[in-house]
């Protein structure tokens, strides 16, 4: 029970536009007491997109904290005040891939590191793609201006994730989870309208 996990203080380090650190000071179910240091994330939303032919649209960006290229999904933070979850996932669609969708449903909520952050993030499945007109699209600056976009026939995609060519997180679990929809005609997918259940603060005791 998580009310067994009582939050005896908090200590805040640092506060920004994406996340604040915090340590939070935890009695145990057995009174011990432990620090606890993580990020408390705005949370994301993510897009798979899959075109008329199976194929998924991927982007490739430079991450500088892994100093790496990745493939990953279109994908951003909820960072909009007010703005419906299935719409940033279209905003940021629209913004990385130069693409929209007629039909976007809800494909699974993951948190990428619960050891050390609260984000949580809502992949969306996105189907009848159509392009953004030139005079709509976004202008993609410093990391992004560089970015890659590139279509791959799902599979591939799986078998890229198996094979390690894709390491970002929302990335493999959308894959992997869009392939398995697929297999399953879709009977997995969920409405728009269903909870996306972010972790409340607990307040210190």
């Amino acid at each position: 029970m998580t009310d067994q996990y009582r939050v005896r203080s908090r200590t805040g380090h640092f506060t920004g536009p994406m996340f604040d650190v915090v340590t939070d000071e935890v009695q145990m179910p057995d009174g011990n007491v432990a620090k606890r240091d993580y990020m408390v994330h705005i949370g994301a939303v993510g897009v798979v997109a899959l075109d008329d032919e199976g194929r998924v649209v991927l982007v490739r960006q430079y991450r500088h904290p892994v100093g790496q290229h990745l493939w990953e999904l279109p994908a951003g933070l909820i960072d909009v005040a007010g703005e419906a979850l299935d719409r940033a996932a279209v905003r940021e669609l629209e913004e990385e891939a130069d693409l929209t969708a007629g039909r976007l449903d809800v494909l699974v909520d993951m948190y990428p590191s619960p050891g050390c952050s609260t984000e949580v993030i809502r992949l969306f499945l996105a189907r009848d793609l159509s392009p953004v007109p030139p005079e709509r699209r976004h202008e993609r600056r410093d990391e992004e201006a560089g970015m890659v976009v590139r279509r791959f026939d799902l599979d591939e995609a799986v078998a890229m994730a198996l094979r390690g060519e894709i390491a970002n997180a929302a990335c493999l679990v959308g894959v992997l989870a869009a392939a398995r929809a697929r297999d399953c005609d879709w009977s997995s997918l969920r409405p728009l309208d269903t909870p996306f259940e972010r972790r409340e603060l607990a307040l210190p005791s």
